[in-house]
């Protein structure tokens, strides 16, 4: 009995609104109208930018392993 209810409500809210039909609404925070990335303090388009985006990923990954070899390196006092 439940399911047969279920499946009516969740049938009858699919063929009320089609969802690719849909326009998207410019006016929340989250879509802007200049396009994508446009919210990005970087440019992910620019040439050099999978460089530094490994470089900075691997500075962050890597510190915590130098530091600690620094740190168990240094004689003791």
């Amino acid at each position: 009995m439940f399911a047969r209810a279920a499946t009516r409500t969740t049938t009858s809210l699919v063929t009320k609104r089609g969802f690719h039909a849909t326009r998207p609404r410019m006016s929340s925070p989250y879509h802007y109208p200049e396009g994508p990335y446009s919210n990005l303090p970087f440019d992910p388009r620019k040439k050099g930018f999978a460089l530094g985006y490994w470089a900075f990923m691997a500075t962050g990954f890597l510190a915590p392993f130098g530091i600690a070899v620094y740190q168990t390196s240094k004689s003791a006092e």
